[in-house]
Formats: structure tokens, sequence, C-alpha cells
């Protein structure tokens, strides 16, 4: 993950809560949420940069609860879902492991969704 987007995430932070600490109350309580949700974000890209890893056994999916394994048998489908609204493009990798689906985006791999799944289509057995 660029350590930028991460600092921006701080950024973040910083400018909520500045913006709590000027306005009235509905202002403290919007700024308040958005400045927990842009931590939450910033933390976890602080300890859980890796989000995920490709074994020989499977993949293993890391975020603020912990890490998961996901063997290879369990994994169903692995495609990209690239949709466009508003101009602008979103692109996830989608790992679907039965009951579970994992979403990843650019930010969360490093690279590019769409190179990420070739790979992982080539490792999976």
């Amino acid at each position: 993950m660029p350590w930028q987007v991460t600092a921006l995430k701080a950024a973040g932070v910083a400018v909520c809560v500045g913006l709590a600490l000027i306005g009235d109350r509905r202002q403290l309580l919007l700024a308040g949420i958005a400045a927990v949700g842009f931590a939450v974000l910033a933390v976890r890209d602080l300890f859980a940069p890796v989000r995920l890893a490709v074994g020989d056994d499977g993949l293993v999916v890391a975020g603020l609860a912990g890490k998961e394994r996901i063997s290879w048998n369990d994994v169903d489908r692995i495609r990209v879902d690239s949709r466009r609204r508003y101009g602008l493009t979103t692109e996830l990798l989608e790992i679907d492991a039965g009951e579970q689906i994992h979403l990843f985006s650019r930010f969360d791999l490093g690279e590019s969704v769409f190179d990420v799944a070739e790979t992982l289509m080539r490792l999976r057995p």
C-alpha cells in the first residue's frame, strides 16, 4: 500500500477533528464519526499493510481482526468487478470462498487488481 494513502487518511483524521472542535453539536457529531472512520482505516493500514498473501495451500487474508487462511479448495471464484459511475471507474478483486466474499481494491493490494487476479488464477491449482 502506498504510504501516501495512509498519510492522506491520517490527514483526514486531523481535518475532521479540527472541524469537530470549531463546530456546533451536529458538526461535532458528523466530524467525529468521520474522524473515527478515517482513524480505523489508517490504523488498519499500519497494522495490516499486506491484506492478501498467497501460499501453496491457499490464501491468507489479513485485517484488523487478524488473519484468516482460505484453502484453495474453498475458493469458488476469482474475478475482477469493474464498474463505471459518475465518470469514475472502480475495480475490485472479488474472491468468492463459499459463504464469504472478500473484496480488495488497488489500494488494498498495492498493485493493479487485474494483475493480482491473473497471478492468482495462474497459481491456483
